[in-house]
């Protein structure tokens, strides 16, 4: 399995800057949508958040960095400057972001000195400058020595598009590379916090892409990744851990959980990620939960199966407790891996391709007809002392597979008949890791065939 990077047919223009001087809200007013977690306290953003930013004609790939302090030696914050400086050796163009009411402050001074020797293309930008009057205060970021600073308000969006006009001009021009047509398959990875989703996105990245960290709730923003593993194109989402409503507190972290469930709405495919050396808790159902409701193909991937002692439980055993655990999930296949060792992630990556074709599946009307059709004489019901009959069957979208049915009685059949239903369908076209859905709809025009020939 040979990973790398996907190939970029866009500049990228990464956001750098102190603490708290507003890089987020920049970051969102350029890709226009709230994708980057914004609060006022310092540290917010701490891994590479992706985002296209469209200007008429020209787009490019963004990216939202944490607050730089390199002169820090805690351990989260070293982690957050290895992010940083990865974003820094990626990008085409850099915004240095600095506060214009505080001035160049001693560590705007050192971020500057680092930008200078990174040989990379450097606009400063002047954030919250809400009016002309404050204009004469920018001559002392002239000192910054990277150039002349574009005065803009992200909050209100005042000059930035004076600044895009600046950027489009010196970013590089990058053209189309051939043979990347194929869209990429966009996988939402979700679970508890500390189930090691972040050092399993590292691991199938094949590099520190996200932060990781001991300390659990290290993620906050959903953080694009895209990849391209044997020629295939993936797009990884690494979310925040989903704690219970009732353990949610912070606003910060109710934030985090609205941002991941968002990330499921854009996915193809969900990875529910459940620790191994933990064991399997009520927590997991409950995220687990998310990805069905929302309709993705999923797959529980069982992490850290290096940590479990030999001997101590088999694999057969731990996909049984969660069939038991998870019946909603029946059709979910179950993976193993471990991030530090990198086992199970060719298999993981077969899956994910299985899964997603099979989420895009569609199947001809006379075949599923047929199978429905079959599945309603094999067991016949009544409602309402009337035989249920079946007028037509037709799938009417993909991701998940969707059947509309023409019946009699479509609001009053029971849901474990709709279950068999289903079922059927599983067994005549597969559909394996992603849900089915049924829509049951009252049929039209003349008396409906009977089920009974």
């Amino acid at each position: 399995m040979s990973v790398g990077g996907a190939p970029l047919l866009r500049p990228v223009v990464a956001i750098v800057g102190r603490p708290n001087v507003g890089k987020s809200t920049l970051f969102n007013r350029l890709v226009g949508r709230r994708q980057s977690l914004v609060r006022d306290v310092p540290g917010v953003t701490r891994d590479r958040l992706y985002g296209r930013v469209t200007f008429e004609r020209w787009q490019a790939t963004v990216v939202d960095t944490g607050g730089f302090d390199p002169l820090s030696t805690e351990p989260l914050i070293e982690a957050v400057r290895r992010q940083v400086d990865a974003a820094i050796g990626e990008a085409d163009l850099v915004l240095f972001v600095v506060d214009a009411r505080a001035g160049a402050t001693a560590l705007d001074l050192e971020i500057a000195a680092l930008l200078r020797r990174a040989d990379r293309p450097v606009i400063l930008v002047a954030n919250k400058v809400e009016s002309d009057t404050q204009r004469p205060e920018l001559g002392e970021l002239f000192g910054l020595g990277v150039g002349e600073p574009v005065p803009v308000s992200a909050e209100h969006g005042r000059g930035v598009a004076e600044l895009l006009e600046i950027v489009r001009e010196r970013a590089p021009r990058v053209t189309t590379q051939p043979g990347y047509g194929t869209p990429p398959v966009h996988i939402a990875i979700i679970g508890r916090p500390n189930a090691g989703k972040s050092s399993l996105v590292n691991a199938m990245v094949g590099g520190e892409r996200v932060l990781v960290h001991d300390a659990p709730g290290t993620t906050r923003d959903a953080v694009d990744t895209a990849i391209d593993v044997d020629g295939k194109p993936y797009v990884l989402v690494d979310t925040a851990g989903i704690r219970r409503k009732g353990r949610v507190s912070e606003a910060l972290e109710k934030l985090s959980v609205v941002m991941a469930l968002k990330s499921l709405e854009r996915c193809q495919v969900a990875l529910v990620v459940v620790d191994a050396s933990e064991g399997f808790a009520a927590q997991d159902a409950h995220i687990a939960g998310y990805a069905d409701e929302a309709g993705r193909a999923t797959i529980l991937v069982v992490n850290k199966w290096d940590l479990v002692p030999p001997g101590m439980v088999g694999k057969a055993e731990v996909i049984e407790q969660l069939r038991d655990r998870l019946p909603f999930l029946d059709y979910a296949p179950v993976c193993f891996t471990s991030a530090v060792t990198g086992a199970g992630l060719p298999e993981l990556f077969k899956t994910i391709d299985e899964v997603a074709q099979q989420a895009r599946r569609r199947v001809p009307a006379g075949e599923v007809t047929a199978v429905v059709r079959e599945a309603l004489e094999r067991r016949p019901i009544s409602v309402k002392g009337d035989p249920l009959t079946l007028q037509s069957v037709s799938q009417v979208a993909v991701g998940p597979p969707t059947f509309a049915l023409r019946v009699n009685h479509p609001d009053e059949i029971h849901f474990s008949y709709e279950r068999y239903i289903v079922k059927s369908l599983r067994r005549a076209f597969g559909f394996v890791g992603s849900p089915v859905r049924l829509s049951l709809r009252k049929a039209t025009g003349p008396r409906p065939r009977g089920t009974r020939r």
